[in-house]
């Protein structure tokens, strides 16, 4: 006798929602489940954290994360262009845009985020953007022709990108960072010297510690410039807000779920709400209260729920890794671990090559032996030892494991050093 499958709705088809149902359909050997997939946007889930290189001549049929087998999956039934308006969590359902209500036997919420723009005077000018999806690309590309300089809003991971895709159309831009350093998540104030001396060598121009206070118009109405609260005035024909993001939670007030103080759907460490039925997972959910903007947490969390909807075992979430590894504009950086030296006792060695433009930093135990974290700017080829030896006793002296071989298998060695 065949089981009728229960029905999964998955609200949002972005990298996290993707890679939930695939784990789930890999594993539901039985055909427990029948998913709903609901995604806001046209077209499938994609790539986001490759992007830009869409701008780089990659097509967004390059970067969809759905296949052949995934689309022709029987019981996998995705709609594009199905915005969810609300969620009725008595009669178990959901609702799209066009009125479709679609009842569910459990609930994922995998919304992922908006991107911040600051509610400064001029933000809605024709001429400002934000850097999330394909069609803000392609309405950045048309924009770009022709134009003169523009500004970056946010001089993290996102902005560095938004400002490369600059470069690429041809725009020379600014980069403004409220923070006193670029990146200043991931690095340190030794690592963001490096990569605003090697990226304003490429063109950038990079205004730390300052933010924008208003988006003035120009000619025709459009954006004609930007005043930052330290009182400069950049000449602009394009602003590109890449200030960071904020949870995709609006369904929550609504339907009655809690949300996290800084935003996000409330859920403990297995992803759970208070409602049984309903799982978020990304970055639109906020564990134990704290949001992850990367797309590793998310995929944690994915497969977390999928386990627990197919009786899995499963394991909490805990802190998840956020070490990262980068090439922004040709410039390699890395962060893993403790990499502010935020524990007590921490103590910190530096190697800083001005002349080669590198700088990397280990973080060690108070006696100075178990590697804690670290820091990499303008040479990342240690990053795969070094985050393979966090927490552990290191294997040799800290210049040695700062050597990355050369070509050949000879050891290079940063031409002046100074320790700390």
């Amino acid at each position: 006798m065949t089981r009728t499958p229960r029905t999964l709705v998955v609200v949002g088809h972005g990298m996290t929602g993707h890679r939930l149902i695939e784990h789930l359909r890999a594993h539901d050997r039985h055909g427990t489940w029948r998913i709903v997939v609901l995604a806001e946007e046209p077209r499938p889930a994609y790539n986001r954290v490759a992007l830009s290189s869409y701008l780089e001549g990659k097509t967004a049929a390059d970067l969809t994360l759905a296949g052949r087998a995934f689309l022709t999956d029987p019981l996998v039934e995705l709609r594009t262009a199905a915005p969810v308006t609300g969620v009725d969590r008595r009669a178990r359902a959901v609702t799209t845009a066009d009125g479709t209500v679609t009842p569910y036997d459990a609930l994922v919420l995998a919304t992922g985020s908006r991107p911040f723009v600051p509610p400064v005077p001029g933000h809605d000018l024709p001429g400002c953007f934000v850097y999330r999806t394909f069609d803000d690309l392609d309405a950045l590309r048309e924009a770009a022709r022709g134009q003169g300089p523009g500004v970056v809003v946010g001089g993290g991971l996102l902005g560095l990108e938004a400002a490369n895709a600059l470069r690429l159309l041809g725009v020379r831009p600014h980069v403004v960072e409220l923070a006193p350093r670029l990146m200043p998540v991931q690095l340190d104030d030794g690592g963001a010297r490096v990569l605003t001396r090697l990226v304003t060598g490429l063109g950038l121009r990079v205004h730390c510690g300052t933010a924008v206070r208003e988006v003035r118009a120009g000619a025709g109405g459009r954006v004609g410039g930007v005043t930052l609260t330290d009182g400069s005035a950049l000449d602009a024909r394009l602003v590109v807000f890449s200030a960071g993001v904020r949870p995709r939670d609006e369904l929550a007030g609504p339907a009655g779920l809690a949300t996290g103080e800084r935003g996000g759907f409330l859920v403990d460490d297995l992803c759970r709400t208070a409602d049984p039925a309903v799982w978020a997972v990304g970055e639109c959910a906020a564990v134990r209260g704290r949001t992850y903007g990367l797309v590793a947490p998310g995929y944690r969390m994915a497969e977390l729920v999928a386990d627990q909807l197919l009786g899995r075992p499963t394991t909490p979430f805990a802190d998840p890794d956020t070490a990262t590894k980068l090439k922004l504009l040709g410039v390699d950086v890395a962060s893993f671990g403790d990499a502010h030296a935020a524990t007590e006792g921490a103590l910190e060695y530096v190697l800083r090559d001005d002349t080669a433009g590198t700088y990397a930093k280990l973080v060690l135990d108070p006696e100075g032996r178990v590697l804690r974290g670290g820091v990499l700017a303008g040479d990342a080829s240690a990053y795969r030892t070094l985050r393979a030896l966090t927490g552990r006793e290191l294997t040799a002296p800290p210049d040695r494991l700062l050597s990355a071989p050369a070509p050949g298998g000879a050891p290079r060695r940063p031409r002046a050093a100074d320790a700390a």
